[in-house]
């Protein structure tokens, strides 16, 4: 009689997991070692490292102006960070070779060759073939949502590891994505990070939410680096300012973990135009495990998603039917 067949589930390339085709948009989570507060205070240690908060959106800021990728959202937890992007592939491919070049050059020193290259130096034909692999190279970096983690979490790690004089890990293995396959996951996830300090205690309104996208909008709605509302979604993302501040303060009034099936009265008309239900929603918002799920969209478009990263199934169905009902 033949044994058990034991199957490995080894983590999947972060390749196959994002598919621009699908969606632009993504959701990602990067958490400390052991979920310590290296990035705030420490309750226990007495030890502050708040100041670390600053780097990161420090960083993700200047690399969301080098990168073919847009900022919509962030939260900077003590021991985590959220992001919501949107990778601009329109955008990546007008930019020219040397544009590219400068671009990657503001991050990495970059060779000799193509130091050369800028200042207009004479090069041979094999020197021109070389570049030509470097400009493919860099270009295709510079849309990709994993080298644009790699550099947030390397210099970061490096910065923390110099600070406490010690070496090893500093955040928790691979950055967690999710995509986000219509304009209701995506309003849905940006409040959700948004509203994560009033969720964890940490903040009574959103304006108080420091760290957070949110925040910034409040603060300087006509001079952020944040990517902008349209509601045409010529140039931004397909809501109205205005609509998502009710939508981000009316949630984080209603978070009551004891009472997700709560519905008030004064329901944000944005969810009426979307055909998204506000129970459905404020558990959403509630939720504690929102990140387990691999894509957040109505059920046909999960499916889709599933078929272009090549697996049979993604989770998130169940809370993609809720949330996201398949429109008539």
């Amino acid at each position: 009689m033949p044994g058990p067949v034991y199957t490995s589930f080894m983590p999947k390339p972060r390749n196959r997991q994002i598919s621009l085709a699908d969606t632009p948009y993504y959701h990602c989570i990067s958490r400390c070692v052991r979920r310590a507060f290296l990035c705030g205070a420490d309750p226990v240690t007495g030890f502050n490292f708040e100041h670390r908060r600053q780097w990161i959106i420090d960083r993700i800021k200047l690399l969301s102006s080098v990168f073919a990728v847009d900022l919509c959202a962030y939260a900077i937890m003590h021991s985590h960070y959220h992001i919501v992007v949107r990778i601009n592939a329109d955008e990546l491919k007008q930019w020219s070779d040397e544009e590219v070049a400068k671009r990657w050059m503001q991050i990495f020193s970059g060779p000799l060759l193509m130091h050369q290259y800028l200042s207009n130096a004479s090069l041979t034909e094999s020197d021109l073939k070389c570049l030509a692999e470097l400009f493919a190279t860099w270009r295709a970096r510079l849309g990709d949502l994993s080298w644009f983690m790699r550099c947030i979490n390397e210099p970061i790690a490096r910065m923390a590891n110099c600070e406490d004089d010690c070496t090893g890990r500093f955040w928790e293995g691979r950055f967690k994505s999710q995509a986000l396959l219509d304009e209701r996951a995506v309003l849905a996830c940006m409040a959700y990070v948004d509203l994560n300090p009033i969720r964890a205690a940490m903040a009574r309104t959103p304006e108080q939410s420091d760290y957070t996208s949110i925040q910034e909008r409040i603060e300087r709605p006509h001079n952020s680096c944040l990517r902008p509302f349209d509601s045409e979604e010529n140039s931004g993302i397909p809501f109205n300012l205005k609509d998502y501040l009710e939508l981000v303060d009316w949630g984080g009034r209603e978070i009551k973990h004891n009472k997700r099936g709560y519905i008030p009265a004064h329901t944000p008309p944005i969810l009426a135009r979307l055909g998204m239900g506000a129970a459905p929603v404020l558990d959403y918002l509630s939720r504690a495990d929102q990140s387990k799920v691999a894509a957040l969209g109505p059920v046909s478009m999960l499916r889709a998603f599933a078929r272009s990263i090549g697996q049979h199934f993604v989770k998130g169905q169940g809370l993609g039917q809720q949330l996201c009902p398949e429109r008539a």
